[in-house]
């Protein structure tokens, strides 16, 4: 059981590497914007195609990029981190009906299940898991 935290390096943005799982299909590694202004994680629809998601309808939402139509579906996420995995299974996610945004990491889950330090000066960003028996 590992309690170490996961280190990235990171330049203009905190992008962490992540990967969605949906029964037999995994995308690639995709760069997520780790987004503490949001609430939840959204992804584009070109990546809920890909993983052939069933979504079910959310609302519209306010952005800081405008209004967009939201769905939702459930996925696995795991975060790839030196060597090491950290995973959640069976989470809701929004789908988002425009193809100009990032994958976004909200607040939930990631903040809430991690100590979060930015070390702009070092270019460094450290999760450090909460619940360390969840990490692989």
């Amino acid at each position: 059981m590992h309690n170490d935290p996961l280190v990235f390096e990171y330049h203009d943005y905190p992008l962490i590497p992540i990967k969605f799982h949906a029964g037999d299909r995994v995308t690639p590694l995709i760069d997520a914007l780790l987004d503490s202004g949001g609430d939840f994680i959204v992804i584009p629809n070109a990546i809920a195609k890909f993983l052939k998601l069933k979504l079910s309808k959310a609302s519209c939402v306010d952005t800081a990029g405008g209004e967009t139509t939201l769905s939702s579906a459930h996925v696995t996420m795991t975060i790839h981190g030196d060597n090491r995995q950290y995973s959640y299974s069976n989470i809701e996610i929004f789908v988002s009906d425009r193809s100009d945004l990032p994958v976004l990491l909200g607040r939930r889950p990631v903040f809430d299940d991690h100590e979060i330090v930015f070390k702009k000066h070092e270019n460094t960003l450290i999760l450090q898991s909460i619940h360390p028996e969840t990490t692989k």
